[in-house]
């Protein structure tokens, strides 16, 4: 579907860490271990003392919550679903599992809503265009890379985990790592997850109503292995894999659901042959599969990718350069093609110290079905104290026509061009000891959206194919602000969006669907060494769901209020419970189709040393 993206996996040695306290490091950005407060784009870094807040969830609930993102969904855990960040749609956002591309080829989206969260370890989003440039096709909106468990073992443990939570949530679990004196590191893990989940759509919705609960269930694993042979050169291999059902509803039978196999594997050898400098040789595989009966539908899409990067460290900065090759496949009786390939070449240039910080990079890529697209981007900051930095951006970038769009028998068009974006960024951001505030502005050009055109004939009064034809205006701020004071913590953030249709047709100055104008969190927190407590507030504001925006198709405001913790009842034994929807909102994020109310999970995780 589009440009290969193996970014670094996540087994950073000590030594490559800047040693800093309180500056959390970031890999996504810049393909290179990299401090939060030296990157140019915004990000966030979600790790596993966060994560463990959202034990029984899958990565979805996990993202929907952050600075900047949006989403839908079509009823419980594991039904369709879609996120949308910074007014870009899901197909420009682009998911990676330790490096390796992963979504749907035929739709262009990623299953986060089948991702568990019990096997990653850590997810870091990278804002904004600048991964287009270092990544290839896909990252108009930004980059989400998911690291699985266990790729940064330091001691041999053991550990099994049971829940429970409502509408009949069952979780059970064990991981176990192993870390030698002869460089070893070994991380198993699995998991099963069940629930009976709620009634998916409304009475309103009659084409699909049915008044059955939709159920989900999911069987995960997770392995990583990493040997370090020498001082210089470690090799190592990860994979995650879940294997899940989905109940939903669509108005035939009251128990209709689909199957489902997503999982990414990857395997590299990297070799640090001078301080700052390396050679790494990496390949990925992902799949994304979908056996739906009922529809008689099948779509089983794989994708391959290798690739050759190179860290030089300069006199002055780092260069990171190198070579990709993605190969994308898909067995469906729906499409006349069924593969493409992609060769990727790309340069970049980073500098990061206590005054200035630069990225600049600049990617190649030749797409065997629309031929060859360069994308680049340039950003700078400047550090007016030890506290205070700015700094500003430009990034240009691309989505390539996913399977639907070129072959799909209802209007696939196959002389589809790229979608094509221009977007600058500036920010302000203050950094102290106790706290860290930015302040985003950002403002984008689309072109080139690929829409559907209506082409009636008398014989097929419903004809149509996908476009060239749409445009889009996508400007915004984002405030975030994170407080430590001692044991206390809070903070939140607010983001303001315009995201509007800009084509000159019929919908022109609309709003895009699913783009909310605002949307904010506050949060406060307590931390001890045993005890980690949260509460938070999430508001959003009202959206449109259809491109027209029709008054019919406007989701109102709402705002959830959620609580959580984690325990340490003694040396082994750990408590996680989380409260959602403490108010019982009665809300929707599409018309037709339920939200829980108040629901919760509990669960606890015996650990042996």
């Amino acid at each position: 579907m589009s440009a290969n993206a193996a970014a670094d996996v996540s087994v950073i040695s000590d030594s490559e860490l800047p040693q800093v306290e309180l500056d959390k490091i970031v890999v996504t950005a810049t393909r290179t271990p990299t401090k939060t407060s030296n990157v140019i784009a915004q990000t966030r870094v979600i790790d596993k003392e966060e994560l463990q807040r959202y034990q029984g969830q899958t990565a979805l609930e996990v993202i929907q919550r952050q600075p900047g993102i949006s989403y839908y969904g079509n009823g419980g855990m594991g039904t369709v679903s879609n996120i949308y960040m910074r007014g870009y749609d899901g197909k420009q956002i682009l998911v990676l599992i330790d490096g390796v591309r992963y979504s749907s080829i035929s739709t262009g989206t990623a299953a986060l809503n089948l991702l568990p969260t019990d096997q990653i370890d850590r997810i870091e989003i990278l804002y904004g265009a600048s991964g287009s440039s270092i990544y290839g096709a896909d990252a108009m909106g930004g980059v989400i890379q998911v690291f699985t468990k266990g790729n940064n073992v330091k001691k041999s443990s053991f550990s099994v985990t049971a829940g429970v939570g409502s509408n009949n949530q069952y979780l059970y679990g064990a991981s176990a790592q192993l870390a030698t004196d002869k460089g070893t590191a070994l991380s198993l893990s699995a998991s099963h997850n069940e629930i009976d989940g709620i009634n998916a759509t409304v009475p309103s919705n009659s084409f699909s109503y049915n008044k059955d609960d939709d159920g989900f269930e999911s069987d995960n694993f997770s392995i990583a292995l990493t040997q370090r042979i020498n001082e210089q050169l470690l090799a190592g291999a990860s994979a995650l894999y879940s294997k899940s059902t989905t109940e939903f509803d669509n108005g035939a039978a009251p128990n209709v659901y689909s199957d489902q196999e997503i999982g990414s594997a990857q395997a590299f050898v990297d070799w640090h042959y001078l301080p700052g400098s390396s050679v790494k040789l990496q390949y990925g595989h992902s799949i994304d599969k979908i056996d739906t009966e009922t529809y008689q539908s099948f779509y089983d899409t794989k994708q391959d990718q290798i690739s050759l990067v190179i860290q030089q460290q300069l006199a002055v900065g780092k260069g990171i350069y190198g070579v990709e090759y993605l190969n994308q496949s898909i067995d469906t009786s729906d499409f006349d093609v069924d593969d493409r390939d992609v060769t990727s070449a790309f340069l970049g240039y980073l500098l990061a110290n206590d005054q200035f910080d630069a990225q600049a990079n600049i990617r190649f890529d030749d797409n065997s079905q629309y031929g060859d697209q360069t994308t680049y981007n340039l950003g700078g900051a400047y550090h007016f104290s030890h506290s205070l930095r700015v700094g500003a951006s430009y990034a240009k970038g691309f989505r390539a026509p996913n399977f639907n769009d070129l072959y799909s028998p209802f209007g696939g068009n196959a002389d589809l061009k790229p979608e094509t974006s221009d977007n600058y960024e500036a920010f302000v951001e203050y950094d102290t000891a106790l706290q860290t505030t930015r302040l985003t502005g950002y403002n984008n050009k689309v072109d080139d959206l690929i829409g559907y055109v209506a082409k009636p004939t008398p014989g097929n009064p419903w004809g149509g194919s996908s476009e060239n034809v749409d445009k889009a205006k996508i400007e915004g701020i984002a405030l975030t602000s994170d407080w430590e004071l001692n044991s206390y913590l809070f903070g939140g953030s607010y983001d303001y969006q315009q995201a509007k249709d800009s084509s000159g047709g019929a919908n022109d100055d609309n709003f895009l669907a699913i783009r909310p104008e605002h949307k904010s969190l506050v949060y406060a927190g307590y931390r001890l060494p045993s005890l980690d407590l949260r509460a938070e507030y999430q508001y959003v504001g009202d959206y449109y769901s259809n491109p027209a925006n029709t008054d019919s198709q406007l989701v109102d405001s709402y705002g959830l209020f959620n609580i959580s913790g984690n325990y340490k009842l003694n040396s082994n034994l750990n408590l996680t419970a989380r409260l959602n929807n403490i108010t019982n909102e009665k809300y929707t994020t599409l018309p037709g189709y339920n939200t829980d109310g108040t629901n919760f999970f509990t669960s606890l995780t015996y650990n042996w040393f």
